[in-house]
């Protein structure tokens, strides 16, 4: 048996738990206490309850990026930046603005109660229409009081301490918060007589800012493209409304951002297919003059070495041509900005480099216009914009002018090739040579004119087919017909533990803090066991008797017996006399029953036969005699013949004071 075995053998659990099994009484007081509270709390607390929604984001397939092969490779990290990035717009003050304007959340009517008052949010029994502007309106903060008195009839107060007066339904109520009417919204009016309702007006941008905290958007994992919506409000429906508007409104200005960079590419091709279209008509017309003039009608005669040899570099021409129109419209138009405008894109510029950055660039000028809705221009988000801006827009110039300066010496180039094949072709007769320059001419024209038509096509099918940013896995959904808070469980296990926690702390720091005996075991446990422990004496009432009486059966008597027996019986083991013993008494601090031990264990001793003399010794505070003298000195038979007035002072200061004479005689 090792140490610890030995040690918890001795630990005293009936001690330990007895100090809190005694004061059982504070303990069930507690728990009904902490339970009523609870009880309380879970009733009159607002309850919430949980929404939740799932979106997934939609990758554009159409946006392509210089960077995108990097990514397939994993070569560069932050893949969910996108994400993140898209969580900071769903999660825009922008948004909730607007979601605040659409759903009217700026204005609360609430049915006052007892209590707490509830907000009614599903067909509430009137509407407010207000005749002021929405940009007053939706900067006003106030309240109101709305008391049903008929189905035409209604009580009006801007306090509760303030006067009301009454007015019929559409009538017009001039307010601190400007014009209003009041319009009924309930066909049977009678269940709400006599109601009193609270009308709230507050800012739209501090609703939209309180719902903004509440919302809690996150995501699964960060390679993923799921996002979770979660919303947690007094009334389910109004939670499942913000939600679904919240990512209607993402899609919709998603939607709206891709038709703008649509609208402005095709405002950009039909512009180029009128100008082109000009000069297609007016090449078609000199073909005609031509041919007329000359009497020109079959061309089949022509060389076919000279043809074989010209096509290839014709169309070789053509193509670099085009790309040079392309190329120098797009400079000129990004030159003549001053500002930052969407750019056309997917205009069939053969660089992917440039078609990767137009498409950044646009990203970036929705995202800054989306800003500039709730913010200013002097915001740290958006002048690190316009500062990404600009450097896309430098890029492109760059990049355009060196793709223009390439094709203009591949155009130069082609055309010297094709000069020396003209130089075979001007030995056939004038007039096919003639005709066929026009020719090439409208071969051209046509080609450019054809191919900005079919780009046209394709940025309608585009805009047409292009998908929302986010597609709905979950709709906003009520995860569950339980309040999420207050949590009815864990408040009534947290009053059961506090219940108990709170007397059984304040019991264990009592305990801690008490420096006390308090019985016979506590004295043993801090003298050891080497000084024996005689007796131990009851704690006495003030109107219990402090002086043992003959044939009394106590508990102070019976301590006293056992005090006695024990003193004999360590008297006789350890002293050599027969008789003549002394018994000291004795303490250093006052009160704690040196005159009640002394005088009881004298009484005790008497009423055994034995002759005691009692010898009181506190000389700076006797009490002694007055202890003999009180109520409890009845049971005591004093002689009449021997009443001493000298103490013990007066015995040691007077030599011719005799012992006999300071002794009373007691007879019991």
């Amino acid at each position: 048996m090792n140490s610890s075995d030995f040690q918890d053998k001795n630990i005293d659990y009936h001690a330990m738990l007895k100090p809190y099994t005694k004061n059982w009484a504070w303990f069930a007081l507690s728990f009904i206490l902490a339970i009523s509270l609870a009880v309380l709390y879970i009733r009159y607390t607002t309850p919430e309850f949980a929404v939740q929604s799932k979106i997934q984001l939609v990758q554009d397939q159409n946006a392509t990026s210089e960077l995108s092969a990097f990514r397939d490779l994993e070569l560069l990290t932050g893949g969910n930046v996108q994400v993140e990035d898209e969580i900071e717009i769903l999660n825009s003050r922008s948004n909730f603005i607007e979601v605040v304007e659409k759903l009217g959340l700026n204005i609360t009517i609430s049915a006052l109660g007892r209590i707490h008052n509830t907000e009614i949010y599903v067909d509430p029994p009137f509407k407010i229409n207000f005749l002021s502007s929405d940009s007053v309106l939706n900067n006003s903060k106030g309240q109101f009081l709305i008391t049903i008195l008929s189905d035409t009839n209604f009580r009006f107060a801007e306090n509760a301490d303030g006067p009301s007066q009454e007015y019929g339904f559409g009538k017009k109520i001039e307010s601190e918060l400007g014009a209003f009417m009041i319009l009924p919204n309930q066909k049977n009016m009678a269940n709400f007589l006599n109601r009193e309702f609270s009308v709230s007006i507050n800012p739209i941008t501090r609703v939209a800012q309180a719902y903004q905290k509440k919302m809690l958007i996150t995501v699964s994992d960060e390679r993923s493209s799921i996002i979770t919506l979660s919303l947690e409000d007094p009334v389910p429906q109004k939670a499942l409304d913000i939600v679904n508007t919240l990512v209607e409104l993402y899609n919709q200005n998603d939607i709206d951002g891709k038709k703008l960079i649509a609208d402005r590419t095709s405002e950009f091709i039909n512009d180029r297919i009128s100008q082109i279209g000009g000069d297609l008509s007016s090449v078609d017309e000199s073909a005609e003059e031509f041919k007329t003039s000359r009497g020109i009608t079959d061309l089949a005669s022509q060389s076919d070495v000279n043809l074989s040899i010209g096509a290839e570099n014709q169309q070789q021409l053509r193509n670099a041509e085009i790309q040079l129109n392309i190329a120098s419209s797009m400079k000129d138009l990004i030159e003549s900005q001053s500002g930052f405008e969407m750019l056309p894109a997917n205009i069939g510029l053969s660089d992917p480099t440039i078609a990767g950055t137009v498409t950044r660039y646009n990203e970036l000028v929705i995202s800054r216009k989306s800003l500039l809705k709730s913010s200013n221009e002097r915001n740290p988000i958006i002048v690190n914009l316009d500062q990404q801006l600009n450097d896309l827009k430098n890029s492109l110039q760059s990049s355009l002018a060196s793709m223009t300066n390439n094709l203009t010496l591949q155009v130069n180039n082609l055309r010297g090739q094709l000069s020396q094949i003209n130089a075979r072709i001007y030995a056939a007769p004038r007039n096919e040579r003639a005709l066929r320059d026009i020719s090439r001419q409208q071969q051209t024209t046509e080609s450019l004119y054809l191919y900005l038509l079919q780009k046209q096509v394709e940025s309608q099918i585009t805009l047409a087919s292009a998908p929302p940013r986010s597609k709905v896995i979950d709709r906003a959904y009520l995860i569950s017909p339980f309040p999420v808070s207050p949590q009815r469980t864990k408040i009534l296990l947290a009053a059961v533990i506090l219940g108990f926690l709170v007397p059984g702390a304040i019991i264990y720091v009592r305990l801690i803090l008490d420096n006390k005996v308090h019985n016979k075991v506590g004295l043993e446990k801090f003298i050891g066991a080497d000084i024996p422990v005689l007796a131990e004496l009851p704690k006495l009432k003030s109107k219990e008797a402090m002086l043992v009486k003959a044939g009394d059966r106590t508990v102070l008597a019976e301590s006293l017996r056992i005090l006695r027996t024990n003193l004999d019986y360590l008297i006789r083991t350890e002293s050599k006399r027969e008789s003549g013993h002394i018994i000291f008494v004795t303490s250093s601090v006052p009160g704690e029953g040196k005159t009640l031990m002394s005088s009881n264990l004298a009484m005790i001793y008497a009423k055994a036969n034995k002759k005691v003399l009692l010898l009181g010794a506190d000389i700076r505070n006797p009490k002694l005699n007055r202890f003999y003298s009180g109520k409890d000195s009845k049971s005591i038979g004093r002689s009449s013949n021997k009443t001493a007035t000298e103490g013990l002072t007066d015995y040691l200061m007077n030599r011719d004071i005799k012992v006999r004479d300071v002794i009373s005689n007691f007879l019991v």
